[in-house]
């Protein structure tokens, strides 16, 4: 894990990888659970039996419950140290590239693209690459902004 105590840390980690998390299982139960906290119980997510004739052969985590794990990859791959706030402050891009079956890992590998200067601390970009533990292409490539305040 990545530990930054101030700004000039910061800006000299520009460009380069702060980590790569634990693998984090999917299984069908915190599915169930995204679908019941968004209202999205599309058969897809919720219907192992549908699901198994279907495209994916077993239910799939929705796109946002793999978005909703950017902070849980987060937190294992870099601190932000003496900052007084923080802030989510946007999405550039995200891009959901293969689904996640049911029972299948992911891991969150977190790089540090940008760091933009504001009057009372920095604008930061990172890239997040959500790996599917044994399969070639990621889940979902999301490049995410966050406001850091000293």
């Amino acid at each position: 894990m990545k530990v930054f105590t101030d700004l000039d840390g910061i800006r000299a980690a520009k460009g380069s990888v702060l980590g790569t998390s634990d693998w984090l299982t999917i299984d069908q139960t915190r599915i169930d659970r995204f679908a019941d906290a968004t209202g999205d119980h599309q058969w897809i997510h919720i219907d192992p039996g549908r699901a198994a004739t279907g495209p994916f052969g077993a239910t799939i985590a929705h796109g946002f419950l793999t978005l909703s794990l950017l902070p849980y990859f987060a937190v294992q791959n870099y601190r932000i140290e003496g900052a007084r706030l923080s802030v989510n402050y946007g999405l550039n891009k995200v891009r959901f590239i293969t689904p996640v079956r049911v029972g299948c890992r992911l891991r969150g590998i977190t790089e540090l693209t940008g760091v933009e200067d504001l009057d009372t601390g920095a604008q930061l970009s990172f890239r997040t690459t959500i790996e599917i533990e044994g399969v070639e292409k990621p889940a979902c490539v999301a490049e995410t902004l966050s406001r850091q305040y000293f």
